[in-house]
């Protein structure tokens, strides 16, 4: 990765906000780490073990919340790199 890369996805791990919170996905250590194929011109982006709730509700609140940020964090990484696919892991 080229530093201009590290660069923009810093700033998409900075913009992307939790809804409740407002904490970036940055501060919350939502992705673990990031894999660069420049061949298959592909990004990973690989998440933290998220803990689910033992409570029903609560894990299906969780779920579309995660799944809003993820939609989220997906479209922001395709404005930066229109060139690359992305891949949620």
């Amino acid at each position: 990765m080229t530093p201009i890369m590290k660069q923009k996805i810093d700033a998409v791990l900075d913009r992307v906000k939790e809804p409740e919170t407002g904490l970036s996905i940055a501060q919350l250590g939502l992705v673990e780490r990031l894999r660069y194929s420049e061949p298959k011109k592909k990004l990973f982006v690989i998440l933290s073990d998220v803990n689910r709730s033992q409570h029903k509700c609560c894990t299906i609140i969780q779920g579309l919340i995660l799944s809003g940020i993820l939609n989220a964090l997906t479209e922001e990484f395709n404005k930066e790199f229109p060139e690359l696919s992305i891949e949620i892991v």
